[in-house]
């Protein structure tokens, strides 16, 4: 009986490690992986853009805004109408090629952050987006 304690000690420290390892994956306890929280802007953004002649050009687009805070999340639902406005006033001044462009959609998207993230410091004193997603983009 004495040649199986140890590998009897094995295995019960096996089974400890791994139960204790799939509880922290569970609990989300692992120090590794930043917890991100998202904002989403409703109702969904829909407005013109600059078009050559007399057709207007609209887009509506829904955006998701992410944040390394959970508790930041309450802080851009009370500035989400100057939120909005910036978005929708960096959409105005956007061109159809842009609009239309898979390129210039990525470079309206990160102005679009980047123009937030000055309102929120400006507003807050703090740079509080991690990033900005488009999670619908639609454009006539």
């Amino acid at each position: 009986m004495s040649k199986r304690q140890p590998l009897l000690m094995v295995m019960l420290s096996l089974l400890l490690w791994v139960t204790t390892a799939v509880h922290a994956q569970e609990d989300g306890s692992n120090g590794d992986n930043p917890k991100y929280s998202y904002f989403s802007l409703e109702p969904e953004i829909t407005t013109n853009y600059v078009t050559e002649g007399r057709r207007l050009g609209f887009i509506k687009v829904k955006v998701e805004l992410m944040v390394d805070d959970p508790n930041l999340v309450s802080k851009l639902e009370y500035h989400s109408p100057l939120i909005r406005d910036v978005i929708i006033e960096t959409l105005n001044q956007q061109t159809a090629t842009q609009i239309k462009s898979l390129s210039g959609r990525e470079t309206i998207r990160k102005a679009c952050l980047e123009k937030v993230n000055e309102l929120l410091l400006a507003e807050t004193n703090r740079r509080m987006l991690t990033d900005l997603l488009f999670t619908k983009y639609l454009y006539q």
